[in-house]
């Protein structure tokens, strides 16, 4: 399965087919498209794949940067308390909400695969969640359920790092605690969605320092894939390259007892069946 991957060399951007560990660089060939988001919008998956066949890898594994796979997104919007067991970890009586509770991440606040996530001056409390996140590729409005899934163009990971003092700032919103400078990452590539198999019923885990943290199934989400699409939808017009993340599992380390939060030299890794495993380290802002 072609897989597709943003990634930077010497300062230059580039997108391409990831292969034998390394990148085909086809960006250069493709001059109309200088992004992922363009070559989703311009459903040029098949374009792409069959002009990596037969080519060489042009960059060696560890002469390049991973960038998150789509670098220009309109808009990443992320589905919070999507699992039943998060839902629980509130303790408040309340049985699963009747609709989905969402808020927005800025794509600076992500960094790609391989990439440290940054824990800043003003807090220790740089919190890890695992996520699957889903890329549109046709737009729609009022989506309806039974039409969502063909919406959908690929597949990625996320890790939708937290500053968990910043989002009790305020009395209703999280946005400050959600969108430090490179707190999260994304990535590795993105998959092609080919087959609601894909998303049906596949594991999802996370681990940090090779520890599982957490780890759950998508059958058992709140709020299917599906049924995000529909109620974003209604409200805004969804357009290729938009990113959705649909919730983190419980087991984030806010809820450990005692919590532990990343510090520096932490490794985190996100992986799902058939997505890959998104790899980052920690590092304090200097």
């Amino acid at each position: 399965m072609t897989r597709l991957a943003s990634f930077r060399v010497d300062g230059r951007p580039f997108w391409g087919v990831v292969a034998d560990g390394g990148m085909i660089a086809l960006s250069p060939d493709f001059p109309d498209w200088p992004s992922l988001r363009n070559v989703i919008a311009a459903d040029g998956w098949n374009q792409v794949a069959q002009a990596a066949q037969g080519r060489a890898v042009t960059h060696p594994a560890g002469r390049f940067t991973w960038e998150i796979p789509v670098p220009d997104p309109e808009k990443i919007i992320c589905v919070g308390v999507n699992y039943p067991a998060r839902n629980e970890e509130y303790r408040d009586g309340q049985e699963a909400p009747p609709n989905p509770s969402l808020f927005i991440r800025f794509p600076r606040s992500f960094v790609g695969h391989e990439q440290s996530l940054i824990r800043p001056s003003e807090t220790d409390k740089l919190d890890y969640e695992g996520e699957i996140a889903i890329v549109i590729g046709k737009a729609g409005r009022r989506i309806a359920q039974s039409d969502a899934l063909d919406h959908i163009a690929a597949l990625t990971l996320a890790n939708e790092g937290t500053l968990r003092d910043w989002v009790r700032h305020a009395k209703f919103n999280v946005t400050q605690g959600k969108n430090w400078d490179r707190s999260g990452a994304m990535g590795p590539y993105l998959t092609r969605f080919t087959d609601p198999a894909q998303i049906t019923d596949i594991a999802l885990e996370t681990r940090v320092n090779g520890d599982l943290r957490q780890s759950d199934r998508t059958s058992r989400l709140l709020f299917p894939f599906a049924k995000i699409i529909e109620y974003v939808s209604t409200f805004t017009t969804l357009v290729p390259g938009d990113i959705i993340l649909t919730g983190t599992p419980t087991g984030a380390g806010a809820r450990l007892d005692p919590p532990q939060y990343l510090t520096p030299g932490d490794v985190i890794e996100v992986s799902a069946d058939g997505l890959g495993t998104l790899r980052n380290g920690v590092e304090d802002e200097t």
